[in-house]
């Protein structure tokens, strides 16, 4: 037998895997960025791949993604790496560890420390890079941003971000307004939390229904506690009105001290069972049918 195939295996497999590489030349490199009070993007379009994308929400750090319409990945854990250029010989890359892609248009959203130290490697020359599998065949792939143009865009994605509200909705839908001191007077936190609250709902006009739910520790009998949890959430009821909150959009109830978060085995625990939970909802606006239309007679013609 001829050594000649096994020669042939041998070379073959002292090879380095080949990569299918996604990267848009430089000459052609764009940042896109675009946002409002709520979510700024910064974005790289990749050819003939799709786009990777910074998000930050307001209230949070920024995330990465990568989006595409192509099922290019396979799902499972894949690699991102803020890379060197290949201008910086001797710069090792940083392993910022896996993601989990999954089948859909969003592949994957990184963790928010994995998108800040991204977009600090993207500052010092760094690019963006995600190795992982192709869907059909297992070959690897990979997928670059570049930093050419960034300072310009980044600079613009910082004047978005500087105009971001301090939360989003997932932060406030549901929140508590505490009585710690045991009245019905609203305190300086208490006002300042409300504050936030109604520098969200005139932000977001789909807003139109809030929830107030009064309640109470178990010191008094159980007609005064449910009297102060009804003083309480009317305090915060009459607390958003006077900011311009329709009386029409709330919704004021009251339990006493039926519903505690806490054991009332002692002061702190007592303190934290007096308090307004509120409940921001998008309720859609019923939509009237519009009226028949009158059918006119012809002339002549008798019913």
């Amino acid at each position: 037998m001829r050594p000649y195939p096994l020669v042939v295996f041998c070379l073959l497999a002292s090879q380095p895997v080949l990569a299918i590489s996604f990267q848009t030349r430089l000459e052609k490199i764009e940042w896109q960025v675009e946002g409002d009070q709520f979510e700024c993007r910064l974005a790289q379009p990749v050819a003939d791949f799709g786009s990777g994308v910074f998000v930050r929400r307001a209230g949070e750090q920024v995330t990465f993604s990568l989006r595409t319409r192509e099922r290019w990945m396979g799902t499972g854990s894949a690699t991102l790496l803020a890379a060197a250029a290949p201008w910086q010989p001797g710069r090792p890359d940083i392993n910022l560890g896996s993601v989990s892609v999954v089948p859909a248009e969003i592949l994957f959203n990184s963790s928010e420390e994995q998108g800040t130290r991204l977009l600090t490697g993207l500052l010092e020359g760094r690019s963006p890079v995600v190795r992982h599998r192709m869907t059909m065949g297992g070959d690897a792939v990979e997928v670059r941003l570049l930093p050419a143009k960034f300072t310009k865009a980044y600079n613009d994605y910082l004047d978005c971000t500087a105009k971001l509200l301090p939360v989003n909705f997932d932060q406030i839908r549901k929140s508590l307004v505490g009585f710690p001191g045991g009245g019905v007077d609203l305190e300086p936190l208490a006002q300042a939390k409300l504050d936030i609250i109604l520098s969200f709902i005139k932000a977001d006009p789909s807003i139109n229904r809030i929830q107030l739910d009064g309640h109470a520790d178990n010191s008094g009998n159980r007609l005064t506690n449910r009297d102060l949890s009804r003083r309480r959430a009317l305090a915060v009821m009459e607390y958003l009105k006077a900011s311009g909150i329709p009386a029409e959009q709330i919704t004021v109830r009251f339990h006493g001290e039926r519903y505690p978060v806490a054991p009332n085995t002692n002061e702190a625990n007592r303190a934290k069972n007096r308090r307004v939970s509120i409940l921001l909802e998008r309720v859609p606006e019923a939509v009237e049918p519009p009226a028949p239309a009158s059918v006119k007679a012809e002339p002549g013609a008798t019913s």
